[in-house]
Order: C-alpha cells, then sequence, then structure tokens
C-alpha cells in the first residue's frame, strides 16, 4: 500500500483500515492479503450475520452470503443486519445482509444467494473461494461443508450456539481433524436443544462468531500458524470456557478426511425436509431444478388465500399456516412442526 494523497487523508486502504493495520502482526501485507481474499458465509442468520458484517468491515475482498431464509421479526434480538421494515417485507436474509453491508463497506464485492446449499448447488457456490464459514443451524449442512471442505482443500470454520453457549473450531484439511474426526455421525435431532426449545441469547451468538471472525481474518492474512488448534467451548451463563486439543485428533478410519467417502457430498445423507431452527416450520425441497414464475404463482394463489409477494418469494397465509415459495421452488411451511402436516400442506396448495 503506497502513501499516496488517498492514504493520508483516510479514504485509501491505508487510511481506512490504519488501525488495523497497526497491530504489526497483521501489518500491510496482512491486510493486503485479506483485501484479496474470497469467503463464502453459510447462512446469514445469528453467526453469520455478525460474521459478514465484521469481515465486510474488516476489507476482506469477496463475500458470498449464502442462506435459504428470510427475516421474521422474532430474529432481531440476535441478527445484527436486519430491521423492523426487513422483517416487515419478509426479505430473505442474503438481501437484506448484502443491501446493508453495502452501506458499510463498498469496496468489498458482495454476492447474496438466496438458496439451500445442498449437494447439487454446493460446487457452484462455493468452489470458488478460500474460506466457508458455518453460520446454519443443522448438522446436515455442516457435514456437506465438511465434505466439501475436504474434497476441495478448502477451510472452513464451524460453529453453533444455543441458549447461552456455544462451540467452535478452524478445519484445515489435511492438517486439523475434520467434523467427522470427532463427531463421526450427525446427533440425533431429538437429543439436541435448539433455538425453539432452549432459546437463545445474543450475547453468545456475538462471542461465537467474533471468535470465527478472527479465525477468518488469521486465514485469509496468511496467518494459519495463529489459529486456535483447540475445539472451545463458551458457556457465559455460568462463565467458563474450556478447550479440547485437537492437534492429534485426526483419524485414519474417518469416513471423510481418511478413506475420503464424501457421502454428504454425492446427496446420500442429504433429507428433502428440514425442521428450521427458531420457528415452527419446516422446509420442503422442490422435486426438480426448475424455477418458478412468482408473479404468475402469486396470481394463481389468489383464490386460496391471503397473498404477498416480492421479487424473491410468495407468502400464502391459510387457516393456521403460511407457506413461503421461493424461486427455486422451496418451501418453507410455517405454523407446523410436523413433517407429514407440512407434506400435506404443500400437495393440497401447490400440488
Amino acid at each position: 500500500m503506497t502513501d499516496d494523497a488517498s492514504s493520508r487523508d483516510g479514504t485509501g486502504p491505508a487510511g481506512r483500515y490504519a488501525r488495523q493495520i497497526r497491530f504489526a502482526p497483521l501489518g500491510e501485507t496482512g491486510q493486503e492479503a485479506l483485501m484479496g481474499g474470497r469467503v463464502l458465509i453459510c447462512g446469514c442468520g445469528a453467526l453469520g450475520s455478525v460474521v459478514a458484517d465484521t469481515l465486510v468491515r474488516a476489507g476482506a475482498g469477496f463475500v458470498r452470503i449464502v442462506d435459504r431464509d428470510f427475516v421474521e421479526l422474532n430474529n432481531l434480538h440476535r441478527q445484527v443486519l436486519f430491521d423492523e421494515a426487513d422483517a416487515s417485507a419478509r426479505l430473505p436474509k442474503a438481501v437484506a445482509a448484502v443491501d446493508r453491508l453495502r452501506d458499510v463497506n463498498s469496496s468489498v464485492v458482495l454476492e447474496a444467494e438466496v438458496a439451500d446449499l445442498r449437494a447439487e448447488n454446493i460446487h457452484r457456490l462455493a468452489a470458488d473461494v478460500d474460506l466457508l464459514i458455518d453460520g446454519t443451524d443443522n448438522f446436515e449442512t455442516r457435514y456437506l461443508l465438511n465434505d466439501f471442505s475436504v474434497a476441495q482443500n478448502i477451510p472452513w470454520i464451524f460453529a453453533g450456539c444455543v441458549g447461552a453457549e456455544g462451540q467452535t473450531f478452524a478445519i484445515l484439511p489435511g492438517e486439523t481433524p475434520c467434523l467427522s474426526c470427532f463427531l463421526p455421525e450427525p446427533p440425533p435431532s431429538a437429543a439436541l436443544p435448539t433455538c425453539d426449545t432452549a432459546g437463545v441469547l445474543e450475547p453468545i451468538v456475538s462471542v461465537l462468531a467474533s471468535l470465527q471472525a478472527m479465525e477468518a481474518i488469521k486465514i485469509l492474512s496468511g496467518n494459519q500458524a495463529q489459529l486456535n488448534s483447540d475445539l472451545t467451548f463458551v458457556n457465559l451463563w455460568e462463565n467458563s470456557f474450556r478447550s479440547i486439543g485437537m492437534v492429534s485428533g485426526r483419524r485414519e478410519d474417518c469416513l471423510t478426511c481418511g478413506q475420503r467417502q464424501f457421502v454428504w457430498l454425492r446427496g446420500e445423507r442429504c433429507a428433502a425436509v428440514t425442521q428450521l431452527c427458531g420457528s415452527s416450520s419446516i422446509q420442503i425441497l422442490p422435486t426438480s431444478d426448475e424455477s418458478l414464475n412468482l408473479v404468475a404463482l402469486a396470481e394463481k394463489l389468489r383464490t386460496l388465500g391471503a397473498v404477498t409477494s416480492n421479487p424473491f418469494l410468495v407468502r400464502l397465509e391459510v387457516d393456521d399456516h403460511v407457506l413461503t415459495i421461493f424461486a427455486d421452488g422451496r418451501t418453507i411451511i410455517g405454523g407446523t412442526d410436523d413433517p407429514a402436516v407440512a407434506r400435506t400442506l404443500v400437495a393440497k396448495y401447490l400440488g
């Protein structure tokens, strides 16, 4: 970075990021590397919105945000990029986040993808980035990220939180254990607390996401040697921080990084029906890759109930349920946590 006029008056990179550059372990070299970095943030709810905000302010060069959901009022206590207007308009989270972040840092290239990350689209969405960041609310997507990370040799940063506790770990293919090394199978869903059953407090979100963002900055700036090699657990209610050393945790018999059997990436373990965290809602995936004509769909549904729409989705309110249909054919059925009921409603109203 040269000491030209824009640097001196604070308008150039050296001015904008001056306080970061003065942190000697990062310096100009690290900042330049960070500005050339490319990131995929999978999920822009609680964790993802904080990480996205931090990395865009830090100057990561390219940030693609993938999220399948839309903004609701009950998101706002912990999802920092959204406001009441976004919730009222039912904006997709990825779109609302990118709209906000463009005002934060216009020098960062931002992309919004309103999609559910799946085996069918992960190569298109993730093959051109340097880092994958977990902002998801389910283990199915995390195992897909893990498979893709190992297969493509792209680092990813795992995290999850509920209540006032959470955990995070940076995974470097070939160097650290992968997710399957220390968790060979997803935990039984019935045994896991969720935002619905246990709630979630915003401070744990900010702490876990900040730990993720710090590891991301280390990776993107070329400072991988400074990464935390432990799986870190935080419980803010009980004031506890603990770590499990992972240096020797790689397993030769690991299905993913040991045997390179990418069952999630091949789509062999993915479910077509998913219960969404934080709301009494079920997502059902489409049976084809054909995009929907949302204008025509909205007209068709008006005889069935109250319909609202925007360029990204159509929303049908009927009886005690809300069906939100996206252009890629996904449907989120609100007002039930029963997959059978959700399937029945989709068949009844959408065919």
